[in-house]
């Protein structure tokens, strides 16, 4: 009976990590994610806020999105979809400003993978 519960408990693990990792190389960027998180980052998803309509950032809150500086990601997909989901902690952030998981939104993780596009597509070209 322990087998088998170990057994069973093993399988829910590995299956809960293989479709939580499932990476952005497998779902690549493409122009409806890019558009949707264009819309989501000038409204729901908050970004605005501190990063500036266009992604420019606002000096001493939010860092520029759109030039080649990556300071809390590099760059890729992969590590500004990370970013956005873990949050920036005040002592990485180069302002000293938090950013919250999520940026404090209430977005689903698909939402937030549509806004990572966008923020990716702006310093790169799908």
């Amino acid at each position: 009976m322990l087998k088998l519960f170990l057994a069973l408990s093993l399988t829910v693990a590995l299956t809960s990590m293989a479709v939580g990792s499932l990476s952005a190389q497998e779902q690549p960027v493409t122009k409806a994610m890019i558009d949707q998180g264009a819309s989501l980052f000038a409204e729901r998803g908050l970004c605005y806020a501190c990063h500036g309509p266009e992604g420019k950032g606002i000096p001493n809150l939010g860092v520029d999105l759109t030039d080649d500086e990556w300071l809390h990601s590099d760059g890729s997909f992969e590590g500004v979809l990370e970013t956005i989901m873990q949050g920036v902690s005040p002592d990485r952030s180069s302002s000293g400003t938090m950013m919250p998981p999520k940026g404090g939104s209430s977005l689903s993780n698909d939402q937030i993978k549509a806004v990572a596009a966008y923020v990716w597509s702006l310093t790169n070209k799908p």
